[in-house]
Parts: structure tokens; sequence; C-alpha cells
């Protein structure tokens, strides 16, 4: 877990293609870390998807209401949520097939992250991914 290599690797490098990221637990307030992190990658070229069955919309963009639900399979699930949400978000993303999940920085479950790995996951955990871009250097 939180591996640098596995961290450049979620966030594209070395690759020259765009990266889709499912944002889940996105928000459509451009106050609140659910919206903001999402336009910072998405101005750095990141095609960012929500995931979110409270709001319609963020950033122009439909949002879904699950990950079963995206018309895309996202290179990246970044997770907005709660602790609590965590394992289930893991069950649904090994039913789907993805195989890297970013959880956000004060967002920790250490069960729900071995777990992921435990079947061949990529685990990013308590890590800001706008945070990480700016220190891989990648802006």
């Amino acid at each position: 877990m939180n591996e640098p290599e596995v961290i450049r690797a979620m966030l594209g490098q070395p690759s020259s293609e765009p990266r889709t990221i499912a944002v889940v637990g996105m928000t459509d307030d451009p106050g609140k870390p659910s919206n903001y992190v999402p336009a910072y990658m998405r101005q750095h070229g990141y095609r960012i998807v929500p995931v979110n069955p409270q709001i319609e919309s963020a950033l122009g963009e439909r949002a879904y209401a699950s990950l079963a639900d995206l018309p895309v399979k996202p290179d990246v699930v970044n997770v907005f949520r709660l602790p609590k949400f965590i394992q289930g978000i893991v069950d649904e993303m090994l039913k789907l097939g993805l195989k890297n999940i970013w959880v956000q920085s004060g967002i920790i479950d250490m069960e729900a992250a071995k777990h992921a790995e435990d079947n061949g996951m990529n685990v990013v955990m308590d890590r800001c991914i706008m945070v990480e871009h700016r220190r891989c250097g990648l802006q």
C-alpha cells in the first residue's frame, strides 16, 4: 500500500494516455475537497467521472449512482467517503474487475485495504491524489 511506484502508475506515469478517474462521493460544491481536488485533476488532463447518487452532475459531467452504472471502466477509483463505506466500494470494484483504489487523506480502513490487496488490487490510502500529483512533479 502507498508504494511510490503504485502512486506513479495510478497517476499514469509513465504514459501519455489520459487517465479516467471515477470519483466516489464527489460533490457539486466547489468549496469542498471532493469537488476542487477532482477539478484540479481535470485541469491536468484527467477525465473525471462523478459517482454520487445525490447529485445530477459535477464539473459539467453527469454523475452516476454507482460504479456499476458507469459507461466507462475507470483507471482509478478515487474515494471521498467515510471509512465505513470503503469495504463496500472494494467489494463493488472486485465484482467489476477494477484494480486501482485511491482513498483520500484522513480516510482509513486497513481491513478493506488488506482485502483489496489480497485480491490483486493496488491501494493508495490516506493520501490526497492532488498532493501526490504535485509531489510527483506531474504539473
